[in-house]
């Protein structure tokens, strides 16, 4: 995969090239300008990282705690901002999508540090939303169309 994917990149460079793809990490790593078809319509065209910011406009954060501490890591991070959205729990850990217009990841980093050990916290992480997440809201229906 790699071969090929270093092939078309030099392809890219005295030509134009048309790739369909149905995985968002190769469309991420080969595509300067990608448009979603949903349904046989487009429905958004742009680069990579711009549809990622236009159309997922979230961060995620993965939380990990201790047996029974999950519905105080709930409340915690839904009092962090307006619209946080839980959208994955599973054995401890939990995943949640905060609107990034309305938090700093300043601010996520400075009260996860602060009680990390009052949630029992094992672990956590976040990130920007990836290219896979906006399409498949935009594939949902959810935004864009």
């Amino acid at each position: 995969r790699r071969t090929l994917w270093t092939t078309i990149k030099e392809a890219k460079k005295t030509s134009a090239v048309f790739l369909t793809t149905h995985s968002m990490e190769e469309a991420e790593g080969l595509c300067d300008r990608l448009g979603i078809f949903v349904d046989g319509s487009l429905r958004c065209i742009g680069n990579p990282k711009e549809l990622s910011a236009r159309f997922g406009g979230f961060f995620v954060l993965t939380v990990t705690s201790a047996p029974g501490s999950e519905g105080d890591v709930t409340a915690f991070v839904q009092s962090l901002a307006a619209g946080v959205r839980s959208t994955y729990a599973l054995a401890g850990t939990q995943k949640f999508e905060i609107p990034s217009g309305n938090i700093t990841l300043a601010k996520v980093f400075g009260e996860m540090t602060a009680n990390k050990a009052r949630l029992q916290v094992v672990d956590w992480g976040i990130a920007n939303t990836t290219l896979e997440e906006a399409f498949i809201k935009i594939s949902k229906g959810a935004v864009g169309t």
